[in-house]
């Protein structure tokens, strides 16, 4: 199963914010032995949020959704999980208890009295309106809830928040996590063109299934100057032999290694 995130908010593509749930969930998902296939940033444009995610409830993907979940007018995100999914908005029975917990903590640390009928209860309540038939994401920060439909899962976009309902998400998967060991070997070419080395890199790649090989050229590292790192990723069990392929074709090719790394 692929594993897709989706980062919602117009913020975030205006620069006014700086994104933290990639790399958070990409640290989220190899302490699980898992890797991200795909990312995307979207604005909060509801046709747009609905076309993808109609996309992302089609696909069978594990997909998590960060952003625009809340109640007020820019936010769209929940409209347009219920339009992709043609399903009706409906109040959450088991949010809407939580919601009103939050409600009434809040009224008890200023000293008020509440009822779930004033409008600002009432407003609250909005953040529980999710696509019919969808269950809840936990938020253990301040117990307003996420939701998911199927594998794909909705959470705020406050990172305090979406990083701590990312990780029970992927605890949902627990088929899905692997044993946490080397993920990644590479070495630092030097003396070599990234073109001449993808003859060697298609034959590793053909040769061991389960395995990808990676080429990231450089022309100014601060360390090796003009170099490629050249590395392979995937299958645990494939992934000496690989490197080792991988190594001793960069050997016989007459380039230099500067160094091998491990991750």
């Amino acid at each position: 199963m692929q594993v897709g995130l989706i980062i919602v908010g117009d913020e975030i593509l205006s620069g006014k914010r700086r994104d933290s749930h990639l790399a958070k969930f990409i640290e989220l998902l190899a302490e699980r032995g898992m890797q991200l296939s795909w990312a995307q940033y979207l604005g909060d444009d509801r046709e747009l949020l609905t076309a993808r995610l109609r996309e992302a409830f089609a696909s069978g993907q594990l997909v998590v959704s960060c952003g625009g979940i809340g109640a007020t007018p820019d936010d769209h995100t929940r409209q347009a999980a219920a339009a992709a999914l043609d399903r009706p908005l409906a109040l959450h029975p088991e949010a809407r208890e939580l919601i009103w917990l939050r409600i009434q903590q809040m009224a008890a640390e200023q000293g008020k009295t509440v009822t779930a009928d004033e409008p600002d209860s009432v407003r609250r309540f909005e953040m529980g309106v999710f696509p019919e038939g969808a269950g809840i994401i936990p938020n253990p920060y301040n117990k307003i809830p996420g939701f998911f439909v199927g594998n794909v899962h909705f959470v705020p976009g406050f990172p305090v928040m979406a990083h701590p309902m990312m990780a029970w998400v992927l605890d949902r998967y627990p088929q899905l996590h692997r044993q946490v060991g080397v993920l990644e070997r590479s070495l630092i070419v030097q003396g070599a063109m990234e073109a001449s080395l993808t003859p060697l890199m298609e034959s590793v790649e053909s040769g061991f299934p389960g395995i990808k090989v990676f080429s990231l050229p450089s022309v100014d590292h601060p360390q090796w100057g003009r170099c490629i790192e050249l590395g392979v990723k995937g299958d645990a069990e494939q992934m000496e032999a690989a490197y080792g392929a991988l190594k001793q074709g960069v050997i016989q090719f007459g380039a230099t290694i500067s160094t091998e790394m491990v991750r």
